[in-house]
Formats: structure tokens, sequence, C-alpha cells
């Protein structure tokens, strides 16, 4: 079932199709998902003002309008959905994770993945708390939802709760999933430009990827080269 703010924003959109775009966009993403051929920079300025004339979603309309975008083919109406979350995520609360745990599960790539956990997933855990859901994701068979628990902390910085980093790394260590290998360098890289010597030693204790080794110890490395 559509909504009627989702269709004007998906009418929008279709309007300003570029078929020149389309064709690369979709093999950067492996042809898995259609698209209109709008670039960021484009979509963004037709998502200001849609705004600027439709106003934000209403709260308690969001989830409705989300989903009824997350339900188009073209891959944009994906990225339109999360910008209009973003556009609310202060007033995001643990009862939005299922909605957030919906869309991790439709359409899954790196490229929404990435935003919904630091973003939506880490930001909501942050102000409120989403123990519940983390647990589950971190211990759920699809390896999407281990990404979006290993990643939720990226932004935290030094309020990164370094234990749970380390327990959900060691949960996954051993999987052979390219995505979860990645994730975990990731999530110690940018954990590193935090603490590395924390960072640093538990990459040389514990048996990692060689990928997520190499990703893990990015940043360290610069720094170890910019001191000489």
């Amino acid at each position: 079932m559509s909504h009627e703010y989702a269709d004007r924003l998906v009418s929008l959109l279709k309007e300003n199709q570029n078929e020149e775009n389309r064709e690369a966009m979709e093999k950067y993403m492996r042809n898995q998902f259609a698209f209109f051929g709008i670039k960021t920079p484009e979509r963004n300025a037709l998502l200001r003002d849609f705004l600027k004339e439709n106003g934000k979603p209403p709260m308690e309309e969001l989830p409705e309008i989300v989903r009824s975008l997350w339900k188009e083919p073209q891959r944009e109406c994906q990225y339109a959905a999360m910008t209009l979350l973003d556009k609310q995520a202060r007033h995001l609360t643990p009862d939005h994770l299922l909605l957030l745990e919906e869309l991790i599960l439709t359409g899954s790539w790196w490229d929404t993945i990435d935003h919904i956990s630091p973003h939506l997933a880490g930001r909501i855990h942050e102000k409120d708390n989403a123990d519940d859901y983390l647990e589950k994701w971190i211990h759920s068979d699809d390896f999407w939802l281990n990404r979006t628990a290993i990643l939720h902390q990226l932004r935290y910085k030094d309020k990164t709760d370094e234990e749970r980093l380390f327990r959900y790394i060691l949960m996954h260590n051993e999987s052979k999933e390219f995505f979860i290998q990645k994730a975990i360098g990731w999530a110690l890289r940018e954990y590193s430009k935090t603490n590395p010597e924390t960072v640093e030693q538990f990459i040389d204790r514990e048996n990692l990827a060689p990928l997520s080794k190499r990703e893990g110890l990015k940043h360290i490395k610069r720094l170890e080269k910019a001191k000489g």
C-alpha cells in the first residue's frame, strides 16, 4: 500500500531520471538494483526542494512512508527513504528498530546497510539503548544483521563500548563472508582513531582474517609512517 507523500516523491524522482547515468550506476551496483540514474548531488538537491515544499513527514506517518518508498524498484527511492529517516533521526526511538530491521533485510547491500548501521541504529542505541536488538542481530543467521551490529558504533569515538565491539568481532571472527571480514576491519580502523594502542593489541592477540587485520591496521600504519 502506497502513501501519498511517498508517491509525490517517487514521481519527482521519475521526472528527473537520467538514462545516460542509469546504466553506469546499475553496473556499479553489480546490476542488482534498478536506478533512475540520478546522481547523489542532484538527488540531494531534489530532496531539499521537495522538503521545502512538502515539509518533513510527520513522525506517526514516517514508517508507512519509508516502507512505501522502500518497496519501489529504483534504488534512489531507498536512498530517499533513508534521507527522510535522517531528517527525523533525533526523534527515532527503539520502537523504530523493527522498521530498521525490515529495511536491513530487504534489498540488502552495503550501500543501505552502511548508512543504517551508524547513522540510524547506532544513533538510537547511543540515545536510548537498543541492547535487545543488537544482541538479536549479532546472533542472527543473517550476515547483514551481523554487519549492522558490528558497525553500529562507528561514530561513537570515545563513547565506544570496547567490550561490546571486541565481543561482537570475536563472535564472527571465523566468518568467510567478505562483508563481515570487511566490517570487522572497518570497525577496528575507526576505533583505532580513538584508541590505537588497544586496537593494535587486540589485532596482535587475536587470529583475525587477513582482510580484517589489514583494514584494521590502516590508520595505525599511517600514524607510524607519519612519525617516520
